[in-house]
């Protein structure tokens, strides 16, 4: 599942990376930059829920099956469409919302079954270590993308892609283990009242369920305006926007690396937060840079803090919950992790033409700093856990 994962998200972010560069190319508009990771988190804002439901009724494997073939089918239309010079950014935001349908369905299952694969006291590992995966190929997709976008065009990113999605499928084929949910009665929509109960019943898990939120929707847009960084800011092109996506996966990979030699251990809500604000002074950092090599460091430590708090705070989620409510609280999280993004990305492309992306993305951090800082000061439930 490990080298399955990865496979494929390596296609993913060179799709991603190439994506971005081709809208920025085409329209040289803002707006439409930010509106791609917006389209695509719409249908996860609608149908993660139900997702949730799903994955606590059916085989996980068969959602994660159907949602990878779906994303498949959009990155082959797309090196079509770009292979024949016939692309169009409206092609691509429309991929972008129907890849957005498929994850809807096939995050939570993803989420829900990875955690199976463990004991449970290895489970904090076991996240980090899908974590580390993710962002390693956060690290070697772009990069690999700057290179095949000089040497062969972006159609190869786009068709790289197609191909990186039989590795998940072929590894979810061959694994063994079984999901087989208990026989319900329910309709859909009590299932999903009594996970959204289960939420405001346990613990802190309104809290998580918030800092989910929050750290998505101002910590997110680092990444999504890191073009306008390379092309405005520093004057490069896309081998410097590359790196920037490069050192900042480089962190993540750091970040995540480090949770897992912690394991299991003591005080996750108080690390939590002291990464999140870690995080916050990252992205003030980089905003205030105007040296390539600062602003490289500054998504370095960046970087390994976001991926440290993101780890923790789904770590945190996940001991919580039982194997047969996974499914309904992780697509719980995945909502509103996910819905921060877009509605992060959102107000961030509306600021940046008016005030530049430095000053959004540094008020960005200062806020994430004070967050932090609320959550361990005055709200203490999560530094408690």
């Amino acid at each position: 599942m490990w080298i399955g994962a990865c496979t494929s998200a390596i296609g993913t972010w060179m799709q991603m990376a190439a994506q971005a560069w081709l809208i920025w190319k085409i329209s040289g508009n803002v707006h439409l930059l930010a509106l791609d990771p917006i389209l695509q988190a719409l249908p996860i804002l609608l149908f993660s829920l139900v997702g949730g439901v799903l994955a606590d009724r059916f085989e996980r494997r068969h959602l994660l099956i159907f949602s990878q073939c779906v994303q498949m089918a959009c990155a082959l239309l797309l090196t079509f469409l770009v292979g024949f010079h016939v692309v169009r950014v409206w092609h691509m935001l429309c991929c972008s919302f129907v890849v957005g349908f498929a994850q809807a369905f096939g995050g939570p299952a993803y989420s829900a079954l990875i955690p199976t694969l463990v004991p449970k006291e290895d489970m904090p590992n076991a996240i980090a270590l899908n974590s580390i995966q993710f962002n390693a190929a956060v690290m070697v997709g772009p990069a690999l993308a700057g290179w095949v976008l000089h040497t062969w065009g972006d159609t190869w990113c786009f068709a790289l892609n197609t191909l990186s999605f039989l590795a998940p499928i072929v590894s979810l084929l061959m694994l063994t283990i079984r999901f087989l949910p208990e026989r319900t009665g329910e309709s859909i929509f009590t299932s999903l009242k009594e996970g959204l109960r289960y939420v405001r019943r346990v613990g802190a898990m309104e809290s998580l369920i918030v800092l989910a939120f929050c750290m998505a929707a101002l910590g997110v847009p680092l990444r999504t305006f890191l073009p306008v960084f390379a092309a405005k800011v520093f004057g490069q092109g896309s081998g410097t926007y590359a790196a920037f996506l490069s050192m900042s996966g480089m962190g993540s990979v750091i970040g995540a690396l480090a949770v897992a030699y912690l394991g299991n251990v003591r005080k996750k809500g108080r690390l939590a937060l002291v990464m999140l604000m870690c995080l916050g002074l990252g992205i003030t950092g980089f905003a205030l840079s105007r040296s390539f090599v600062l602003s490289c460091a500054m998504l370095l430590f960046g970087g390994a803090a976001m991926m440290g708090v993101f780890a923790m705070v789904n770590s945190l989620v996940q001991l919580v919950v039982t194997n047969q409510m996974r499914g309904r609280i992780m697509s719980v999280y995945n909502l509103s992790f996910r819905s921060g993004m877009p509605m992060g990305n959102l107000l961030a492309g509306w600021l940046v033409p008016i005030f530049t992306a430095p000053v959004v993305l540094a008020v960005n951090g200062v806020l994430l700093v004070v967050l932090g800082a609320y959550y361990f000061l005055v709200q203490r439930r999560v530094a408690e856990l």
